[in-house]
């Protein structure tokens, strides 16, 4: 089946970049609209860092493979530059001879036919997008291949314009989940001073009490030991209440499989592993359940990408029976959960088992030194 054309091409592009919300799920989905829509081989789409390069820059029709082989994010130089600083369109039969052409990198793939569209708001350049080598219908390819049209630079404004909005709208929908979790922190701090601070205030005052009566009253001194210990339960309880009851405000917003979506991307831009996420579990599970694995999950990757030095860890969603499976695995160190379990450390092991006994699931563990780790939770349901 061939591209879809007109309209129906238009609407579909437009509906695909409104249904997520997600900076870079919004970006992948802008930049393979644009090529299916004006039938490319290649489209990208660039949005500039302020100092001279990309802060992100999106390709379609290259494969991860050489897309990793032409090495490192393009500067904002030659054609690519002078577009974002002019924001106006460039359409060109063949971009090689164009003068402000620099050639390109080794692995690159030729290009001949380019057309170029700034994403703007407003004054503002938010990126731009490149479309590369139009595909020719049957019968009609030239000695010089297919060159994208004016009707094709009409097509592509009209989707640049409501790519801005898109992008405008994920941002901003970024921007209120950051100040919903920051309110969120803030109450939990609050409740902390609250309910625990004073708990290890008056713990601490009780410690001291008992150092001065050991050589003095030793009986006295048993007492208010035993008050010291008393005083340390209820404020693990009072941490354990307020922590459980922090329910993720995305969690309630979004469900478990977007959450999980957003901070794998999160920690795939923060640190060197590729950290990566991929769902075949369709139907939502209950609040607890849902709660319950994203905590793991956020368990399991911390240890992941502090403790063991991967490559890639990959983070998994899926059927398995009657229940729902979630999977952590990466290719790092590793370790010997025999040994860790004897010298009484516990990597947030123990939490985890936990999580998963209270909604019914269960959690198993496989590493070994030098062979990394895969965690599973599977709970019932889904």
């Amino acid at each position: 089946m061939g591209p879809r054309t007109g309209l129906a091409a238009v609407s579909a592009a437009l509906l695909a970049m409104n249904r997520t919300l997600q900076v870079r799920d919004v970006l992948q989905t802008i930049v393979a609209s644009a090529r299916e829509l004006l039938d490319a081989r290649y489209a990208a789409l660039g949005l500039p860092d302020g100092n001279g390069g990309f802060a992100q820059f999106l390709v379609d029709g290259v494969s991860d493979r050489r897309w990793k082989a032409i090495g490192p994010l393009p500067r904002q130089h030659g054609i690519l530059g002078a577009m974002l600083r002019s924001a106006t369109p460039v359409r060109l039969a063949d971009v090689r001879r164009d003068p402000r052409f620099e050639g390109w990198p080794g692995a690159h793939p030729e290009m001949s036919d380019f057309l170029g569209m700034p994403i703007a708001d407003g004054e503002e350049v938010l990126g731009a997008l490149f479309l590369a080598d139009k595909r020719c219908p049957p019968g009609r390819r030239g000695p010089d291949g297919c060159a994208f049209t004016a009707e094709d630079e009409d097509l592509l404004r009209l989707l640049a314009e409501h790519a801005a909005i898109a992008l405008t709208n994920a941002r901003l929908y970024e921007r209120s989940r950051e100040l919903t979790i920051a309110d969120e922190r803030a109450r939990l701090a609050h409740e902390l001073h609250d309910a625990v601070a004073q708990k290890l205030f008056s713990l601490r005052l009780t410690a001291q009490a008992t150092a001065t009566l050991l050589d003095r009253d030793p009986r006295r001194a048993r007492a208010e030991l035993a008050q010291v210990t008393s005083l340390a339960a209820e404020a693990a309880d009072e941490l354990r209440a307020a922590v459980i009851e922090l329910r993720p405000a995305a969690l309630d917003e979004d469900g478990l499989v977007a959450t999980l979506r957003a901070q794998t991307q999160v920690l795939d831009r923060a640190h060197p592993a590729r950290v990566t996420f991929d769902c075949h579990a369709s139907r939502a599970l209950p609040a607890a359940h849902e709660e319950a694995l994203l905590r793991v999950a956020q368990e399991a990757l911390h240890n992941a990408l502090r403790h063991g030095d991967p490559h890639t860890v990959r983070v998994s969603l899926l059927h398995r029976g009657v229940g729902t499976v979630l999977r952590i695995a990466d290719d790092g160190t590793g370790f010997d959960p025999e040994a860790v379990r004897t010298a009484g450390r516990h990597l947030g092991l123990v939490s985890m088992r936990d999580r998963a006994a209270s909604v019914g699931g269960r959690l198993t563990v496989v590493s070994a030194p030098g062979e990394g780790t895969t965690i599973e939770m599977e709970v019932p349901g889904g």
